[in-house]
């Protein structure tokens, strides 16, 4: 299927947000009945993450073949073209962030902007599950696009980072300004200055001539902290000659960084991410130490919004049941689901 690739790039706490230890495939999961869609990513890579690391364990890094997901996301959400680059960029990025997570830890990346887009609320968490929404579901285009730059739609804002561990009473919480219109970079720019740690983000999604999406992938690299590798516990830099041969690490691993192709495109075309790992990165001696699932799914089913339904004041319940509508066609915001409930059942 040869296609259009769509550019680069990189949650918010509500009423329906319980705890990183229940989540589990519950959503009510939109069934993609394009035949001729499902046939090829039947044909291409399964989704799947693989971790790396390389340099003696100076780098780190991942790539995510998320065309199942992007797809997923796009169904749930029932998005047009435009929404699905936007919120499957925003997705991609939350997955990226899924290989720094310690312990059992769940993030919230809340995207606030001034554009028509307003930005996006996008949850990850350590078990391996994204869901994600955006603030606005039908962006207005006024003219006929030229390029997929997503600056026109978000403009600038902040980037709130809410990070929660299992023991954790409240979550820690950074935000940032954002002004570049480029998701992966305004993630890049979050680590840089809140986590002080060097990361690079890349996210890409490809489409079809009919606005199908036919691959889409996702890619981080990060610095390790300087004690890393095979300098001893607690070591530090003790001559220049540490700090030049660092700056060369980084910049060869930048230039290779760079050089990827269009992650939409690669998986897209059968391409896997052993090939890309160990293609691009050879001089550092690249080593996969894991590979994982990662799904896009939400926490929600029908028996929680039962169960809030039913703790709504008496006399909206009466209210509700004397008239209707019935059966209740319910929509989760978080993940798209839709829970038609019978007012018989309240």
């Amino acid at each position: 299927m040869p296609g259009i690739p769509f550019g680069r790039s990189g949650i918010f706490l509500d009423g329906m947000h319980l705890c990183i230890n229940i989540w589990g495939i519950n959503m009510n999961k939109v069934e993609i009945t394009d035949m001729e869609l499902t046939e090829h990513l039947s044909s291409i890579m399964p989704d799947e993450m693989a971790v790396f690391v390389m340099a003696d364990g100076r780098l780190r890094g991942a790539i995510f073949n998320g065309s199942n997901f992007v797809n997923q996301l796009r169904a749930q959400h029932r998005l047009g073209i435009l929404e699905t680059m936007l919120l499957g960029q925003a997705c991609l990025g939350g997955a990226m962030m899924i290989p720094m997570m310690k312990g059992e830890e769940h993030v919230t990346v809340r995207y606030e902007t001034d554009g028509p887009a307003k930005g996006f609320s996008v949850e990850a968490d350590s078990k391996g599950t994204v869901r994600g929404y955006l603030f606005n579901e039908s962006i207005p285009v006024t003219k006929p696009l030229e390029n997929w730059n997503l600056k026109p739609f978000l403009g600038t804002g902040t980037m709130t980072v809410s990070t929660l561990h299992k023991e954790d009473r409240e979550p820690f919480v950074s935000s940032v300004s954002v002004d570049s219109g480029n998701i992966a970079e305004d993630l890049a720019w979050y680590y840089r200055q809140s986590e002080q740690i060097s990361t690079a983000f890349s996210t890409s999604i490809q489409m079809d001539k009919k606005g199908r999406v036919v691959g889409a992938g996702g890619m981080f690299l990060q610095v390790m902290p300087e004690t890393g590798g095979k300098r001893s516990s607690g070591a530090a830099k003790t001559s220049s000659s540490d700090v030049k041969s660092d700056d060369e690490l980084l910049s060869r691993a930048e230039l290779a960084f760079k050089t990827c192709p269009s992650l939409g495109q690669w998986f897209s075309e059968k391409g896997n991410f052993e090939d890309l790992i160990y293609g691009l990165f050879r001089e550092f001696k690249p080593s996969i130490a894991l590979k994982r699932k990662v799904r896009y799914d939400c926490p929600c089913n029908e028996e929680s919004f039962l169960n809030y339904l039913r703790s709504l004041p008496k006399k909206e319940l009466e209210d509700i049941k004397k008239n209707g509508p019935d059966p209740l066609e319910i929509t989760c915001r978080n993940c798209g689901s839709v829970y038609k409930i019978s007012t018989g059942t309240i």
